[in-house]
């Protein structure tokens, strides 16, 4: 804990402007401030502390907001227009939403609520001078209490209990947030609304604090109601103590932080103590973009619009207690599985019909209209719905979807991540003994039907002997840290077996790989090493809209080049492979894409996309490869296209050469 005198070495230098029109209020939170600060300027209300603020030096201001003259947030305004930097702290007895959003957009540094609590008071001073925290526990007295009492009543949840934890007084919060009555409290430990799931170190703590150290304890306390809803508290807890020191009581003073507290955290706790909980997720579509169009107040707002729409919207449909607003424009909501899973037809009939209303509506808020419209997905099933409505809306968001049953989608997805675990420790005993292998398939001149290259495939030998192909290892191994390895291991295997064959060796490599440097400069260490068989080297270049640094991948094309390297554009005519681009690469072969090869039998839009490509590559001089030749027929109409060479298992499979 750090003491008061701590605290002060840092804030007493300060000069501190309070503005308060109640003149009680005002001599009582001066002479809190007095142990902070040496030097405190008053003013009785806003007006008076413009003018003041404008002849003095002030390094913090403290204010009220209702005041005659001028009010507090008034006051900051004109100020913050004099400076921007000056720390303001409101002081007022309430927590009305639009007093908050006015004082963020205004730029209120902190927000002390009344009565002043002296932990809060000390904690704000920290947050502004940005030195220290300040944990002084305030010292009561029961007539500081009683003097408190009709103020602190209105302002917070409170209760006593004599020695034994036997409730003796609730006030009307404490009961309007529990559920109880009076009567039903009176009489009864305090535990009948303690949430079983608070860990019992929380009250070890409080008991040994108050009871055995006599000290105030604070903390943070989760409750249950009369109808085992959850809320959260902050709690103080005093013992009353007599003029020779022995405890006659205790009183907790609360304030409910449930609407502050992580709504994530809320959500869980009522996923698990949901008897048969049915959860509807929901994202705010396209929410990147209103990231990049809005500003922060501005987002703010709209989301919390958002929150109240689609309270109002699904509320007039179905019963729950509340939407939590998550992060990232997300929402979710709790249903009772029973009532709507005996027609889930029907349910999911609903829930798209709601969707499309939302859809068809706007959100009011300033100046601006906003066409909403949402993303859905809801579980049921298994008890990990949260896990599962998230990877439903992965899904959404990756496929460009908008509504989805993920039943069970967190236990598929943790089968897969076991899957890929096995397979991570597959590749980690095959790098270390040796059983990443290269196998060439060789690519033969169409004219001559002789090969004249072989393109390098890696394989990995397991340990009974089976050799896998990249479809079941390459994917994980991208995911993991084994990536590059791998992609070592195959270099050295395929510029080894260029001393060993005269035909040339294409290798696959992505533009990815070549922003890596560690990357390039293996690859022109290997080059340097082989330079009188360089010029033997392929390099199948495989394109990915995720590249960042085009130019690094241009520049060392241009330098490899050198050693006589040719460059081949793998799988063109799919995915991200385009013209423009090409161009850029200075190519010298195009493979093209397998699957238009494939159908070039059958379909009419395969073999005019072949057509063009090779018309094209004709005019740049740039050579062509055809994959997935499988047959004498395919080859023959290839040949006859003009392509020059071609490869597949018609000529040969992959297998070793060494």
């Amino acid at each position: 804990m750090i003491e008061i005198q701590e605290v002060t070495k840092y804030s007493q230098s300060l000069k501190v402007l309070y503005v308060e029109d109640d003149i009680d209020a005002r001599e009582i939170t001066t002479m809190l401030l007095e142990d902070f600060f040496d030097t405190i300027i008053v003013a009785q209300n806003g007006q008076e502390g413009l003018e003041k603020f404008q002849k003095e030096s002030i390094d913090i201001i403290i204010t009220d907001i209702n005041m005659p003259h001028m009010n507090g947030l008034e006051m900051a305004k004109k100020i913050r227009a004099i400076n921007k930097e000056v720390p303001i702290i409101i002081l007022s007895a309430h927590n009305e939403e639009d007093f908050f959003l006015q004082s963020i957009q205004i730029g209120i540094n902190g927000y002390l609520l009344k009565p002043i609590d002296m932990k809060q008071l000390s904690s704000t001073i920290f947050q502004v001078t940005q030195r220290y925290k300040y944990a002084l526990q305030a010292k009561q007295n029961l007539h500081l209490l009683k003097e408190y009492q009709e103020a602190t009543n209105n302002s917070a949840i409170v209760s006593k209990t004599d020695t034994a934890g036997i409730i003796t007084y609730v006030n009307d919060a404490f009961c309007e947030i529990s559920g109880y009555t009076k009567e039903e409290l009176i009489g009864k430990n305090h535990n009948i609304i303690r949430h079983p799931d608070n860990p019992k170190s929380i009250f070890q703590e409080m008991w040994d604090t108050i009871k055995n150290k006599k000290k105030i304890w604070k903390g943070s306390i989760r409750n249950r109601t009369k109808n085992g809803k959850s809320y959260y508290l902050d709690a103080t807890v005093k013992p009353i103590l007599d003029l020779e020191g022995n405890i006659l009581e205790y009183i907790s003073l609360r304030h409910d932080i449930t609407d502050i507290m992580h709504p994530l955290k809320q959500l869980k706790n009522e996923l698990k103590n949901a008897h048969d909980p049915l959860l509807v997720y929901i994202k705010l579509e396209d929410y990147d973009d209103l990231e990049d169009f809005y500003d922060t107040n501005t987002l703010y707002i709209l989301e919390q619009k958002a929150r109240i729409y689609l309270q109002n919207t699904f509320a007039k449909k179905y019963s729950f207690d509340k939407i939590y607003q998550l992060q990232n424009g997300e929402y979710a909501f709790i249903l009772d599985a029973k009532e709507h899973t005996d027609n889930i037809t029907l349910f999911v009939q609903e829930l798209q019909a709601l969707q499309q209303q939302v859809r068809d509506d706007t959100i009011a808020f300033e100046d601006l209209e906003y066409d909403i419209a949402i993303l859905l997905t809801f579980a049921y099933e298994n008890d990990k719905l949260y896990e599962s409505v998230k990877l439903g809306m992965k899904k959404l968001v990756k496929e460009k979807q908008r509504f989805l049953l993920a039943n069970n989608f967190a236990s598929h997805e943790q089968r897969k991540a076991q899957e890929n675990i096995r397979t991570v420790h597959m590749i980690k005993d095959a790098i270390r003994s040796s059983k990443i292998i290269s196998y060439f398939q060789p690519i033969i001149n169409n004219n001559t039907q002789k090969i004249e290259k072989y393109e390098s495939l890696v394989r990995l030998v397991k340990e009974d002997g089976t050799v896998l192909s990249p479809y079941f290892f390459l994917e994980t191994a991208k995911r993991s840290n084994y990536y590059l390895k791998i992609t070592n291991i195959v270099l050295e295997h395929s510029f080894t077996v260029l001393r060993h064959c005269e035909a040339d060796i294409s290798i696959n490599l992505s533009a990815l790989d070549i922003e890596l440097l560690s990357m390039r400069k293996k690859i022109l260490s290997l080059l340097q090493k082989y330079k009188e068989s360089a010029h033997r080297i392929v390099f199948e270049l495989l394109e990915d809209e995720r590249i960042k640094d085009f130019e690094t991948v241009k520049q060392f094309i241009a330098e490899i080049k050198q050693y006589g390297v040719k460059i081949a554009i793998d799988d063109f005519g799919a995915g991200y492979s385009n013209f423009e681009r090409l161009l850029e690469y200075q190519p010298d072969i195009l493979k093209i894409d397998g699957c238009l090869i494939r159908d070039i039998e059958t379909s009419t839009y395969s073999l005019s996309a072949v057509k063009s490509i090779v018309t094209f590559a004709k005019e740049q001089k740039l050579q062509t490869v055809a994959e997935f030749i499988e047959n004498e027929a395919i080859f023959q109409i290839v040949k006859k296209l003009g392509i020059d060479f071609s490869q597949g298992y018609y000529f040969g499979k992959p297998e070793p050469l060494l």
